[in-house]
């Protein structure tokens, strides 16, 4: 016989902890977009499940943020007063705890009778307070309001980095569109020139090619595209190069279908190639190969040009930003990687004198706050 296993659901703490991560993972997410009032509103009944009282507020020094709880009268009472209740602990970043005669309304229904304060801090500054409003006061509910402030203050803290690393982000691309390179701005236009009284139609497909490349690579808004998107515009810029080295130029492509959808940094493959064909073409004819390859959670994109190579010493200060190197952007598209995945992520370069160059990076299929933009 084949006794019946008895499902094990864990302790009454462990179930209380899981309940209390679920709680505050559903309130992460709002409170990581900053304390705006919709935030905080979408936030607040989470906040007032991880402390199970009447109602919560959220102030800062404009006003009411947020409030969840009791409604009616009552809420209109309590939430008139809430700023006031607020104001000496965003002054002093004291928590403070309120008894009746500071906060009860005068209702005997109301449940409301005291309040907890608790500051919310970033960067060691005051930017809102967290109110606990219930009908008793114990050390317990003082202590979890502290705690749950606390734990609000560091996802405003990161709700603050990621709007940095957006600027960053965005200052970085501003810098790299400032580099793309102005000899093939200048050389696709002459080569578009060439065609203008031997092929019209040839002219007019490459003025077209021009625009809508450098509509992309010019566009403002948005850190992120697709793998499919940014090889889109890829084409186009080779298509330009094609039609001024014509046959000394060879491509060849191998993209693996379902990495075509990876949401990647905008402008990261583009620089690599490149610097592929004015590197890969120094000797007057070279090869470029482009490929990539699915890696299970992850996508694997290579750039390889059979040019003159360079020394590994002028890349390693290409890759920290130096200037002394001419390639488009090397340090500028390791360090937006960097940044949205982790060192892990940055560009691994091979290369040597007379032995060409491969630059290959990895995407992760899936990441956090990464979406393409529309």
């Amino acid at each position: 016989m084949f006794a019946r296993r008895r499902k094990h659901f864990g302790t009454p703490a462990d179930k209380a902890t899981y309940a209390t991560l679920h709680t505050a993972s559903l309130a992460s997410p709002h409170l990581r977009e900053g304390l705006t009032p919709a935030a905080a509103g979408k936030a607040s009944r989470h906040l007032r499940d991880l402390l199970g009282t009447a109602a919560i507020a959220i102030c800062d020094s404009s006003g009411v943020l947020a409030w969840d709880g009791i409604g009616g009268p009552y809420e209109s009472n309590h939430r008139r007063d809430a700023k006031d209740l607020a104001a000496p602990t965003l002054r002093s970043g004291r928590t403070a705890v309120l008894g009746a005669h500071d906060v009860a309304c005068g209702d005997p229904q109301c449940p409301i009778r005291t309040a907890v304060v608790a500051p919310i801090v970033t960067e060691e500054r005051v930017v809102a307070v967290l109110v606990a409003y219930s009908n008793n006061t114990s050390a317990a509910l003082v202590r979890a309001t502290e705690e749950v402030a606390r734990w609000v203050s560091g996802q405003v803290e990161l709700a603050e980095l990621n709007k940095e690393r957006t600027r960053a982000m965005e200052a970085e691309l501003r810098a790299l569109r400032a580099q793309i390179s102005p000899h093939f701005i200048y050389n696709a236009l002459a080569a578009i020139a060439s065609f203008v009284r031997t092929d019209p139609e040839r002219a007019r497909e490459l003025l077209l090619e021009f625009a809508d490349f450098s509509r992309y690579a010019l566009r403002r808004g948005g850190e992120f595209t697709t793998l499919a998107d940014e090889l889109r515009n890829v084409e186009r810029y080779l298509v330009l190069e094609q039609a001024r080295f014509g046959d000394r130029l060879k491509v060849s492509l191998q993209i693996a279908p379902e990495v075509l959808p990876v949401v990647i940094p905008f402008l990261v493959v583009q620089p690599l190639v490149e610097n592929a064909v004015r590197h890969g073409l120094e000797s007057g004819a070279g090869s470029i190969s482009i490929r990539a390859r699915d890696r299970i959670n992850e996508a694997e994109i290579s750039v390889e040009d059979d040019g003159a190579g360079s020394d590994p010493e002028v890349i390693r200060a290409a890759l920290s930003g130096g200037s002394g190197s001419d390639s488009v952007g090397l340090g500028n598209v390791d360090a937006r990687l960097r940044q949205v995945y982790g060192d892990a992520y940055g560009l691994v370069v091979e290369t040597a004198v007379d032995a060409g160059t491969k630059v290959t990076f990895r995407i992760p299929k899936y990441s956090s706050g990464v979406h393409a933009s529309p």
